[in-house]
């Protein structure tokens, strides 16, 4: 498992060949925090020791063991150790795709589907988790597979529902939306927030607010997450650290590292080592 701490801290993540739409993380965290940041996909995890202080932005979430946390796609959220000794947990990060699909033989009402609950208790469900982690690390596929989708289901039929779609209707929206276009396209050289605010016709501070308002942060709080997922998908495709580090605009690779680090919970490099494993054993294990 590729270390955070040796001495306290440690953590994995990694993709199943077998099951190419979703991520796994296990890992335990004593010290270390994620800042505020969101997934193109959803967040499924369950705590095997310790407590997990999650924060969202209507509240904050303890959850400690058998609790299972459910996180919809684009959803800003932190999280951090709740009690001295951290915690530790299984996660998975199943894309829309893989949601979509188990909602479409529920026969659930079209349209995207999500979560209305962030922490549950559920013990089953936190086993099954677990299971579909087992399963990944022995190879089986079919039980991977099997597992995964019966978790869902169960999630989705006692915490799902159609999600409300986020249009753009106010004047401050519409800006939020046109800036995030502006910074995707121009992520290795932005511009300022007042250049931004100046090309859009509005002031600084309303774009400062109408983008938290829209998104859950500020633009580059927003920016540094992006830089780190198009990393991340340079590094699924073979990209070495140093190299993505510059195309997405960070100074160099240590600014890479650390913020990388603290989002995704593993260094670019173990990242990109366990990516390269997956893909060489079909398993993700060794050799």
């Amino acid at each position: 498992m590729a270390e955070v701490d040796p001495a306290r801290e440690w953590a994995r993540h990694w993709q199943y060949a077998e099951l190419p739409d979703l991520d796994l993380l296990r890992a335990r965290y004593v010290r270390h925090t994620f800042p505020r940041h969101s997934h193109e996909g959803y967040v499924l995890a369950t705590i095997t020791g310790g407590v997990e202080q999650v924060g969202l932005p209507g509240g904050s979430v303890r959850a400690g063991p058998g609790t299972v946390v459910m996180i919809n796609p684009e959803v800003p959220h932190t999280a951090r150790a709740g009690v001295p000794e951290g915690w530790a947990y299984a996660t998975l990060y199943p894309s829309t795709r893989v949601i979509d699909d188990v909602a479409a033989d529920l026969t659930r009402p079209r349209g995207t589907v999500g979560f209305t609950e962030t922490g549950v208790g559920d013990p089953y469900a936190a086993r099954l988790i677990t299971d579909v982690h087992r399963a990944a690390e022995e190879g089986n596929a079919l039980a991977a597979d099997s597992v995964l989708r019966v978790l869902v289901a169960r999630l989705l039929d006692r915490h799902g529902s159609v999600l409300p779609a986020r249009v753009p209707h106010s004047a401050g929206a519409r800006d939020a939306a046109r800036a995030r276009a502006a910074l995707e396209e121009r992520m290795r050289r932005p511009p300022t927030l007042e250049a931004l605010a100046a090309e859009l016709g509005t002031s600084p501070f309303a774009l400062l607010r109408a983008f938290r308002k829209q998104y859950g942060m500020p633009p580059h709080t927003w920016l540094t997450d992006a830089r780190v997922r198009r990393a991340r998908r340079m590094l699924d495709g073979g990209t070495a650290p140093a190299e993505a580090a510059v195309a997405v605009g960070f100074t160099d690779q240590p600014h890479l590292n650390r913020h990388f680090t603290r989002i995704v919970g593993v260094p670019p490099g173990a990242y990109r080592r366990e990516r390269a494993r997956t893909y060489k054993t079909g398993t993700g294990l060794s050799p």
